[in-house]
């Protein structure tokens, strides 16, 4: 009867009566070979690391929790980003003690949808995990511009001298997001971070387009 009210959709084909399905589900799970290395038109300097492509039901997703308010989809994407984080620190490129900084993000932005959609799933993804802290320690500052559209040299321009820090941090950090795209987000977090005098030792995103 619910479902006839209120029909629920899979988050990433549309397919009826579940929010999640298991064709995404497998889409989604983490290969041995993942998250890859992806180059951004931005180098911020460190490795940046991606678990797939930003099509399919990956996009969908994200698109669907920061546009649509789908925050059922926040334990699915989190997963994702649970098994990428338990990859890299398998291959011995993040280690206990590590501070998990999510990307920062425009606060009214994160008022419409209910709070920030990669803190939340930095801290399902990392939260439980001994020697692993997630500090929301960024946010951007007054008069940035939503990114759609813009170029490389816009979106450099938008964000520079606009990231703020929040909260202090130190030792080594892994920053996380859910799309790189550029990489001018990334780089001018990076710039923070260091400023503050932390090690921010990776990159890891959902998504890279």
């Amino acid at each position: 009867m619910l479902d006839l009210v209120l029909p629920q959709q899979c988050g990433g084909c549309g397919a009826p009566a579940t929010p999640w399905c298991a064709d995404c589900a497998r889409a989604l799970a983490v290969r041995p070979d993942e998250p890859h290395l992806v180059t951004p038109r931005l180098d911020p300097g460190v490795p940046v690391f991606a678990l797939g492509r930003y099509n399919g039901p990956r996009r969908r997703a994200v698109v669907a929790v920061k546009e649509h308010g789908r925050a059922d989809l926040i334990g699915p994407l989190a997963s994702a980003l649970r098994g990428g984080l338990r990859r890299l620190w398998e291959w011995g490129i993040v280690a206990p003690p590590l501070t998990v900084v999510p990307a920062p993000t425009r606060r009214w932005a994160a008022r419409r949808r209910g709070g920030d959609p990669v803190t939340r799933m930095a801290v399902a993804a990392a939260g439980d995990t001994p020697g692993f802290a997630v500090v929301p320690a960024l946010r951007t500052r007054a008069l940035v511009a939503d990114s759609v559209g813009l170029s490389t040299a816009g979106r450099q321009r938008n964000i520079a001298g606009r990231v703020r820090l929040i909260r202090p941090v130190a030792g080594d950090l892994l920053l996380v997001d859910d799309i790189v795209t550029t990489g001018a987000t990334a780089t001018e977090s990076v710039r923070v971070l260091r400023a503050a005098g932390a090690s921010v030792v990776a990159i890891l995103t959902i998504a890279a387009a």
